[in-house]
């Protein structure tokens, strides 16, 4: 069956026998379609993922292509982008870590390997420089997407193999008086040519993430489809977890949870490790360790996001596993959730994100002064800032902190998505009153910015006390649950 298929990809004649092997392969039901293995889902491939005129899931060629239009138009006249795959990276000699492609690569390219350089110029348009294979790699790693892959899957108007790339990209450097560069996966198979170093040397060499990232900050109605999914995938999945939490109250656990949910929903991975803070771990804002039992009466702070189809979710969500906030935790989460709600209200096409932080942090500082938590006036911006340190919010789509180059000052357009997620970290050992000591609260939502105002992709994951008590507690809304609520708070 071997030759046959060679002979059919060749498009070579058969012989007698031949014909009558294959004509019993079709009758005897197996599917003898031949199709192009590009090193990732194809509609033929993969029917499941892909539909007909997507060259990734959920994003059609045509916007690929789009999008190197527009990328074109931003460059500067005889100007060359050159933009690398992700590197593989190793966790031990000879084991990789799951590899994620570049957001900045897969946005211009849709190609999900590494081993590839895209470079983009007004006189070519896309020419792809593509890995090559060899028969040990196939056996040990399956095909990979190369020159044909590059000019059929990819729609480049130019590719060739990586081993031209010495021999090809120094005319194409010298033909240009700019270039801009990936900085991220900057490699030296390109930067070590002699072409590219005199362009640096020159100060001709810039980054091009002032420009991908202007690119990617609003979202096309395709990107926002996936983005809705991913936060949606991402929401069910944490809600299971906090179900989950009172009969299983470890950070190890909770971590295992939400991953296994969201993996289930059809996220490719975690966007990020889980942050799982149990009690005093919770005021640790990038706790990831989540190898503690979270002690009975204690909080526990989920900040989590997925992956889908290379669009990221954000959320937080805070909770008492044990089914009541008590009294310090209400307090203190009132005025983070009081503080969330109205940031949320203040998005809009025209603010930005600089605005509403410091509207956060003016809510923050009295409900924190009004606690007695900050006290005086003296200092009172530094001991703020020792409780937290963070933004208010930040871009979000391919990455996690997508569009890193572009400032929080600048107005929010409808289309780009941002986070809100005040929060409030107080260590064991803060000088303060001893019942909000060891406390972190943080409660995050991805917010879409629309022609109108607002839409919250996590609004479906409950974060009022009541509606996260009722969940906890098997949504018993009678009087025995309201009794121990008033008991909890009372302590």
């Amino acid at each position: 069956m071997q030759i046959l298929r060679r002979k059919l990809l060749q498009g070579s004649s058969f012989t007698q026998v031949e014909v009558l092997v294959l004509q019993g392969v079709g009758r005897c039901g197996y599917c003898s379609k031949i199709f192009i293995d590009a090193g990732q889902p194809t509609p033929a491939s993969h029917p499941q993922l892909v539909n007909e005129g997507e060259l990734t899931p959920g994003i059609t060629s045509e916007e690929y292509v789009s999008r190197r239009k527009r990328l074109l138009e931003l460059l500067p006249e005889n100007c060359l982008a050159i933009i690398a795959s992700a590197p593989v990276k190793m966790m031990t000699d000879v084991v990789p870590y799951t590899f994620r492609q570049d957001a900045d690569y897969l946005y211009i390219t849709g190609c999900q390997q590494p081993g590839g350089i895209a470079v983009l110029g007004h006189e070519f348009g896309l020419c792809m420089f593509m890995p090559e294979s060899n028969p040990h790699d196939v056996i040990w790693q399956g095909q990979i997407a190369g020159v044909d892959a590059a000019l059929d899957t990819f729609q480049a108007e130019k590719a060739y193999p990586m081993s031209k790339l010495k021999e090809i990209l120094p005319g194409m450097i010298g033909r240009s008086s700019k270039l801009l560069h990936n900085v991220k996966t900057a490699t030296p198979t390109y930067m070590d040519l002699e072409a590219f170093r005199n362009a640096a040397y020159s100060g001709q060499v810039q980054d091009l993430s002032v420009c991908t990232d202007e690119l990617r900050w609003e979202k096309s109605p395709a990107e926002l489809k996936l983005l809705r999914e991913s936060a949606s995938i991402a929401c069910q999945a944490l809600l299971q977890t906090m179900l989950h939490s009172k009969t299983y109250p470890y950070e190890s656990m909770l971590s295992a949870k939400v991953e296994y949910e969201c993996k289930m929903r059809g996220a490719q991975r975690m966007a990020f490790n889980p942050v799982v803070g149990g009690g005093p771990n919770a005021s640790v804002i990038h706790y990831s360790r989540n190898d503690q039992k979270v002690k009975d009466g204690d909080l526990v702070l989920m900040d989590i996001g997925c992956e889908f189809h290379g669009y990221l979710s954000d959320l937080t969500r805070t909770w008492p596993p044990c089914g009541f906030f008590s009294a310090a935790q209400w307090e203190l989460y009132d005025l983070i959730l009081e503080t969330n709600k109205e940031c949320v209200e203040l998005c809009r096409p025209g603010t930005s994100i600089q605005e509403i932080h410091h509207y956060s942090t003016e809510k923050l500082r009295h409900g924190l002064k009004e606690l007695g938590i900050l006290k005086g006036n003296r200092n009172i911006y530094q001991s703020y800032h020792q409780l937290n340190p963070t933004n208010i919010g930040h871009y979000l789509g391919m990455d996690v902190h997508d569009c890193h180059s572009l400032g929080t000052d600048r107005p929010l357009k409808p289309g780009v998505v941002i986070t809100i997620e005040p929060g409030v970290y107080i260590p064991s050992f803060f000088d303060g009153p001893e019942r909000f000591r060891g406390i972190g609260i943080r409660i995050e939502d991805e917010v879409l910015i629309t022609e109108t105002g607002y839409e919250v992709l996590t609004g479906s994951l409950p974060k009022e006390v009541k509606h996260i008590e009722a969940l906890l507690n098997n949504f018993c809304h009678g009087m025995n649950a309201e009794s121990q609520n008033k008991k909890m708070r009372a302590e």
